[in-house]
Order: C-alpha cells, then structure tokens, then sequence
C-alpha cells in the first residue's frame, strides 16, 4: 500500500499497489503492520455505508469526543465525494485548518484516513453515491459532535451549491460559537 500524508499531520491517502495481470489486479487494502509502521490506528471494530441518493447531499461534519474518539478509513465504492476534513487537535500546528479530497470509485479504491480528533465530512458529486468506511471506535451517541458545514471559520469551499443536507446536519452550531477547546 502506498501512504501520503496530507497536508493535516496524522490524515493520509492511502492507495493500494496493485498486481495486474490478464484476469485483473490484486492489491491490498488493510494490513495492521503498515498501519502500525505509519503510526496510524489500525483498530477497526466497526464498517459503515452512506448510500447517497442525490448529487449534492452534504453529509458532515461529524466526530466523537473522549473517550471515544474515532480513527476513520473512508472509501467510495460508487460514484463519487468530495471529502472533506478538520483538523480539530488544540495542540496541533494545523489545528483547524481543513482539507478535501475527491474520491471516486474509479480510482480503485484509493482511500482516507482520518485521524481522532479531526471532522469529517463529505459531498457526494453523482447521484447513487456509496460511501464505506472503516472505524477505529463504535458509535456513542453521547460522544457524537458536529460542527456546521458552512461555519466562516473554516470557509470550506463546497463544490456543489444545491445542497441537500440533513436537520441535524443544518442545526450545529459554529465552532467560534464554543469554547476553543471545543468541546
């Protein structure tokens, strides 16, 4: 597997190397010791899909606090994202600056890491959108968190302006609106 870390210390894009041949490729997409050896979480405990029916639906931007911060190695199997992430660590030098990625299925499942403490979230840029992700940490409503898609402090740039988004998503708050630690 081929990992480059983003411009968000601890986030990669991780790309399988692929052994091809008449029939197709082979390639690896998880291996605990290549994790291990970039220093990424390689704990997954649960696997979740996003089905997306419409172009333009914003789904984000989501995280757990502690004690149940969650790693997150994301996938699009159909269609594609545009994938987007915060770095939400106090004490990081990129603490709150955000990247986006453009995943597309047909990319042969090229892949995110997102580390804990980092939101994500993401657009889907074609109708019938698939969406796997891998979890370092199980869903705990109590922990669960999110930040507005549109909050200026980030000023993230959205490629579709037709957004479909959900109440929940359209109802967080800014995050100039909390305390800086955040939480």
């Amino acid at each position: 597997m081929i990992f480059t870390e983003t411009i968000l210390k601890g986030a990669y894009i991780i790309e399988p190397e692929r052994i091809e041949e008449e029939r197709g490729f082979f390639a690896r997409t998880f291996c605990r010791k290549e994790f291990e050896s970039h220093g990424l979480n390689p704990d997954l405990v649960q696997c979740n899909i996003s089905y997306n029916k419409k172009k333009g639906t914003l789904r984000g931007m989501h995280f757990q606090i502690a004690p149940h911060e969650e790693a997150k190695l994301i996938s699009c199997i159909k269609g594609s994202i545009y994938d987007v992430i915060i770095d939400m660590r106090s004490d990081s030098p990129t603490y709150g600056q955000w990247t986006a990625f453009k995943l597309t299925a047909t990319v042969h499942f090229t892949m995110l890491y997102v580390p804990e403490s980092f939101a994500h979230g993401f657009q889907t840029l074609e109708d019938d959108t698939l969406v796997f992700y891998q979890m370092s940490e199980f869903y705990h409503p109590e922990s669960a968190r999110g930040i507005r898609w549109d909050d200026p402090m980030f000023a993230i740039q959205w490629p579709i302006h037709s957004r479909i988004l959900s109440d929940k998503d359209k109802s967080y708050d800014n995050w100039v609106a909390k305390d800086k630690t955040g939480y």
